[in-house]
């Protein structure tokens, strides 16, 4: 008998990458290819939907080539990517989403924030989706995006035939199923998966949008995380070097698939899920948690209905900045520069340094609120900004390296503020399972056990999003019964590192002032 394999397609923001994995979970054959962005305006961010199915295309075949395997044992096929929003014409063709008119940008990237004034009105609304969004509309989701488009340029708007959230396009190029996920659907364009009647018409008739299902071409029951979307295309088929009998799977956002990755093992275990906090951390950071009941509050998005695990309603938070607010403060200081792998590397040596001989209370002044591009969770307000206190006139590389070690402090302080608000709302959670670019960074991998007082479990698996997105392949090729079986089938655990007890009191100063902060820059902003 055949051995099979599957193939996983991560679209993040700036690269697709694939990976092609075994029934067991194993990660055999890796590869990643670049992908553009256009940033013609503050805030505006866009990507070419052609140029990231070419890169996705690419990195698939250069995965299977070095996984050595025949691409007839490719049993299946899933995407995630990032939540950005794909518009295309009647037709198929690409429509541009940029005030320059260039039609190869056709997509408005997740952290474009350019419809902040759109998400404004749609919080405004009252509306009963915002039940499931946290109360508060962010200019990331889809329907601020669409009715910035639908008022700044009409012409798009009109000649628009397909609307699609990155991971359904994917899905969409591969197989021409215009079938849309449940994650996707549930988590960005305020589709209720738990209600009969899931599309609540008029909310977007409330925000202008009354025509947006004659240009969307959306389904009127979104398809379950890993159900079978049919198989390739024959067109797709030779651009990924698979074959036609390969299968492609109801995909994820990018996060989600980072959430199924670390928190597979505990699929079908309700009673203990909602212990287990997954932390996807890399350009910005999610976190997210699993109940079988819905918990609803204010600031965290959710609750959504089988936007993962089948069954389970899931609270999603995060932080806008978090790897990108690293790199933004050593662009920024003056000893600064490329904020490249071996500068990151180089200020965590000589952070390490400055702990041991000044003692660990390093920089005991100098605070960092990290909202530098809004405060997703748990204050939901895109308006936010950052605030920096304690500065001097030092400018050498020694105060760069204490500034970056408080903005790490704050990012972490950011995520203790979110386990908070959970905690206050139904959670039990005293375990993060942290996964992505982070996990390279000491000093972060740190300061999330100690400021926040809980156990932090780095996943085995080099690639824990790649491994979700796996787990949805192989559930979609029938390898599996169901997604929990092939969750439980192919998580690969991870190693733990216990909170430093003897960091608590210095940690829970430093929160007190991080909440001080929030409260006095309220008040600056309440001035006029």
């Amino acid at each position: 008998m055949t051995k099979q394999f599957v193939c996983a397609v991560d679209v993040g923001t700036g690269s697709a990458r694939a990976g092609i994995l075994d029934a067991s979970g194993a990660l055999l054959g890796r590869a990643e290819r670049p992908i553009a962005m256009n940033q013609p305006k503050p805030d505006h961010a866009e990507h070419d939907s052609r140029d990231i199915w070419t890169a996705v295309c690419t990195a698939v075949r250069a995965a299977r080539e070095k996984a050595g395997v025949a691409a007839g044992d490719i049993a299946g096929i899933s995407f995630d990517a990032t939540c950005s929003l794909v518009v295309r014409d009647r037709q198929g063709g690409q429509l541009s989403v940029s005030t320059s008119g260039d039609k190869r940008w056709d997509t408005i990237v997740w952290l474009d924030h350019r419809a902040i004034a759109e998400a404004d009105e749609c919080s405004a609304s009252g509306h009963e989706v915002l039940n499931y969004i946290g109360g508060v509309m962010s200019p990331e989701m889809a329907t601020p995006k669409l009715m910035w488009l639908k008022r700044n340029l009409p012409k798009t708007w009109n000649e628009a035939g397909y609307l699609f959230d990155l991971a359904d396009f994917l899905t969409w190029q591969a197989t021409g199923s215009l079938a849309r996920s449940q994650c996707t659907l549930t988590a960005k364009w305020t589709y209720l998966a738990h209600q009969d009647i899931a599309w609540q018409r008029d909310f977007f008739e409330l925000v202008g949008l009354d025509d947006l299902f004659d240009h969307g071409n959306l389904p009127e029951k979104a398809s379950p995380v890993g159900v079978d979307i049919g198989p390739l295309t024959a067109q797709a088929a030779a651009e990924l070097g698979l074959t036609e009998n390969c299968r492609v799977g109801a995909g994820v956002i990018d996060a989600y698939a980072g959430a199924l990755g670390v928190l597979g093992g505990f699929a079908g275990d309700d009673h203990n899920i909602g212990r287990h906090l997954a932390l996807i951390a890399g350009t910005s950071s999610c976190v997210m948690a699993m109940s079988p009941d819905p918990q609803p509050f204010a600031g965290v998005w959710g609750p959504y209905y089988g936007a993962a695990l089948p069954g389970l309603w899931l609270s999603e938070g995060g932080q806008s900045a978090t790897g990108a607010l690293l790199d933004h403060i050593i662009r920024w200081h003056g000893a600064g520069g490329e904020p490249n792998a071996a500068m990151h590397a180089r200020i965590a040596a000589r952070v390490a340094e400055l702990r041991a001989a000044e003692g660990e209370n390093l920089a005991p002044r100098l605070h960092v609120l990290p909202d530098f591009h809004g405060n997703r969770s748990p204050l939901a307000d895109p308006h936010a900004v950052g605030v920096v206190s304690g500065l001097t006139l030092d400018s050498s590389f020694d105060s760069l390296c204490k500034l970056y070690w408080r903005t790490a402090v704050g990012i972490a302080l950011g995520v203790r503020h979110v386990l908070e608000a959970l905690n206050e709302n139904g959670y039990l959670i005293d375990t993060l399972h942290v996964t992505g670019g982070h996990t390279k960074n000491p000093l972060l991998m740190e300061l999330y056990a100690d400021a926040t007082g809980c156990t932090v479990v780095e996943p085995l698996a080099d690639e824990a999003v790649l491994l979700g997105t796996g787990m949805v392949a192989a559930t979609a090729a029938g390898l599996f019964p169901d997604l929990n079986a092939a969750c439980l089938a192919m998580q690969q655990g991870g190693k733990t590192r216990a909170a430093n007890p003897a960091a608590g009191a210095r940690f829970d100063r430093d929160y007190r002032i991080f909440l001080e902060m929030h409260r006095q820059r309220q008040v600056l902003d309440a001035i006029r």
